[in-house]
């Protein structure tokens, strides 16, 4: 089943404290994960960001509630539930979300207050807004992953788009460049020594492997707008006897077929290949061609730094 977002998750929550015990975080989050009868792939699926994402939308639907004044934490890692809380509870609600919530002044208070400090990066990344649309769906790491998705999809398109029409020399320049940057042919003027022109639009030759040079890898590269297909891997595949290498990267601003990536699996060298969408996603990865313009910091609790002073 899918899990569940972080509103869905506010009445689960507040039922498994519904009782006069502090509850450790971990624990529930562990016994709500059994009652929607998450598999290890959903408990093991993680945000963008990196923590696991069911124990991300629980610890939001906390947040929320513990604004509203239903739960409260008196020692750090624990939950419980309040007064408040327990009046909610014996309405018999069949959810319970942010609009549940909307009722205590406080809860409305911390909305608004959310709202405002959301006229920033966040909105601007958002597009026209399209994270205030979202936020009642998604936690605000999530808002925030998917914002930076949207923002680096449109990147990566425009980036090939510029790769597409740049020329032939400068394709060999960028990548070398990306080659380089990766971690490969030593220093720049390594790895330009030993590329060159093939005069077909691409380039033909070896390149370290590491800055020592104890292996090298062959590259073949070809700014084409038709896809790639097995013929064009076979001819490479034979270069590499030729020059008794074991190891080649093929790139591409097109697709490869699928009888050309089939073709790579059953052959003895090792060939690897990069398409147009995969080539801008490493130029950005490694900064080739791209700058930062806006760095933002997500920072949680460092509960570390406060061990050893509990009440």
């Amino acid at each position: 089943m899918p899990i569940p977002d972080y509103q869905t998750l506010m009445l689960p929550v507040l039922r498994a404290v519904n009782d006069d015990q502090e509850h450790r975080f971990r624990n529930v989050v562990e016994k709500l994960a059994d009652e929607y009868q998450l598999s290890d792939e959903e408990r093991n699926t993680l945000i963008p960001s990196g923590g696991p994402l069911f124990s991300n939308r629980v610890g939001w639907a906390r947040t929320y509630l513990k604004q509203a004044g239903v739960i409260e934490s008196r020692k750090r890692g624990y939950l419980n539930i309040t007064e408040r809380g327990k009046s909610l509870l014996s309405k018999g609600p069949a959810r319970i979300d942010n609009a549940t919530l909307n009722q205590y002044p406080e809860f409305v208070a911390f909305r608004q207050k959310k709202a405002s400090e959301a006229q920033t990066p966040v909105v601007a990344l958002s597009q026209a807004g399209q994270i205030a649309a979202e936020i009642d769906e998604s936690t605000p790491e999530e808002s925030f992953a998917e914002a930076y998705m949207r923002l680096r999809s449109s990147l990566e398109a425009e980036l090939l788009d510029q790769v597409k029409s740049s020329t032939p020399g400068f394709f060999e320049r960028l990548v070398i460049d990306l080659l380089v940057a990766m971690g490969y042919g030593g220093s720049r003027q390594d790895a330009g020594s030993v590329i060159g022109r093939s005069g077909d639009g691409g380039i033909d030759g070896t390149i370290k492997e590491d800055k020592l040079g104890l292996d090298v890898i062959y590259v073949q590269a070809k700014r084409w707008g038709d896809t790639v297909g097995r013929p064009e891997i076979q001819k490479f595949a034979g270069a590499l006897q030729g020059q008794r290498a074991n190891k080649g990267v093929f790139i591409t601003t097109s697709t490869f077929t699928r009888e050309a990536k089939e073709y790579t699996g059953v052959i003895s060298s090792k060939i690897i290949l990069v398409d147009g969408d995969q080539l801008v996603k490493l130029m950005v990865d490694h900064n080739v061609g791209v700058s930062t313009v806006s760095t933002f910091h997500v920072k949680k609790v460092d509960s570390d730094y406060f061990e050893g002073d509990a009440v």
